[in-house]
């Protein structure tokens, strides 16, 4: 059976986000999903996630940025309000600094229960949360050619959204440590390369009928063609608390898209790096973040990451005038001067030397930035 990808014919967004639910009491992690969902009601736009410590809000399908923060303004409000009823906090940030994996309970649902039953430790430390982005594309032959050069810009996105330098109480040494934590699931991590959707339908079906995955809801890679929403997704980026940071992550998802496609609709050449490039610069922004030096040709010639962001800016600029999304492209500046999530995090705890802290300035920072939001 073919697997049909069904196009979008403008650059949609459909946006998700992996709240972590906390004790403001004790800044720790809370086991208490099922709790707040029942508060919520039934509703199509958030869900649970693997662990019950974790729960996903899902923006509907928007035509642009500002679209899409109304809608996660209104719902993470909803989300927090439940919450507070419940004596508890949420807050949008790619790992906790020091929860143990180890105490966290599985989400009781059969695809989850059977994925832990398979995948075993990889899966069950997964106590990582991150920004999903859905960029509508028109065919799924672009969707693959878009699929491959998007690769080239992951390094980039993954450098601005890094919020992740501490895990189950340490100090990783790296601006996302989440990534790294990703990856060790089977299929999860860079995409492979594809010739045309012919390939990617073949690759599908093998991975099916060996028993690799149960559906392709289970590949996870950094960047993925999603056939029953027409989207390419985007899944790279760390969850980051600054609202504003979010909306420039999805701003520039979308010009991104928007920009390969005016190279394609050219027959232009599109920006795909060697993969060993890719490779190589995606560790240097787990490790580094916007201080890393990214390698642009056979020779070894690096830049560093935020003059290249600078220039992407530049570049994106007349397909955010085109899509309405220029204030939001342009915050990538002010994210390039002030520095990462990781960044402020280590500066909390060179400060305070207690996690506790940290933990308390990224739930503030998160719900400062969403009541702003509310204000406009």
């Amino acid at each position: 059976m073919a697997l049909q990808f069904n196009g979008s014919p403008q650059p949609t967004l459909g946006v998700e986000l992996e709240l972590i639910l906390v004790d403001p009491k004790t800044w720790q992690v809370s086991n208490r999903v099922p709790e707040l969902l029942a508060e919520l009601g039934e509703s199509e736009w958030v869900k649970p996630e693997l662990l019950q410590c974790i729960v996903e809000v899902i923006s509907s399908p928007c035509r642009t940025v500002a679209e899409v923060k109304k809608e996660l303004v209104e719902k993470c409000a909803k989300v927090e309000a439940a919450a507070q009823r419940i004596g508890l906090t949420t807050c949008f940030v790619a790992t906790h600094p020091t929860a143990l994996w180890s105490d966290m309970l599985i989400t009781e649902n059969p695809r989850y229960l059977n994925l832990v039953n398979r995948m075993q430790w990889p899966a069950r430390r997964a106590m990582i949360m991150g920004l999903h982005v859905h960029v509508g594309v028109k065919s799924a032959e672009k969707a693959i050619a878009f699929l491959n050069a998007m690769t080239t810009f992951l390094p980039h996105l993954l450098a601005l959204s890094a919020a992740s330098p501490y895990f189950m109480g340490e100090e990783t040494g790296l601006a996302s440590s989440r990534i790294k934590v990703f990856e060790a699931m089977p299929t999860a991590g860079l995409p492979q390369r594809m010739l045309n959707w012919s390939e990617f339908q073949r690759f599908m079906k093998t991975l099916i009928h060996s028993g690799a995955i149960q559906s392709i809801q289970e590949i996870w890679w950094d960047v993925r063609p999603h056939p029953k929403f027409g989207t390419l997704e985007i899944r790279i980026c760390d969850g980051t608390p600054d609202l504003d940071d979010v909306l420039a992550l999805v701003a520039m998802a979308q010009c991104l898209i928007c920009y390969l496609e005016d190279l394609y609709d050219s027959g232009e050449e599109l920006p795909i790096h060697k993969f060993w490039f890719i490779r190589e610069n995606k560790w240097r922004a787990t490790r580094w973040g916007l201080d890393a030096d990214i390698v642009h040709s056979d020779d070894g010639t690096t830049r560093n990451m935020r003059e290249d962001l600078q220039k992407l800016v530049k570049v994106l600029t007349p397909f955010a005038i085109q899509q309405k999304c220029l204030d939001e492209l342009q915050h990538v500046h002010k994210m390039i001067d002030r520095g990462g999530s990781y960044e402020r995090q280590r500066a909390v705890y060179r400060k305070t030397h207690r996690f506790e802290a940290v933990v308390e300035s990224v739930v503030q920072e998160y719900h400062e930035c969403m009541e702003r939001g509310q204000e406009v």
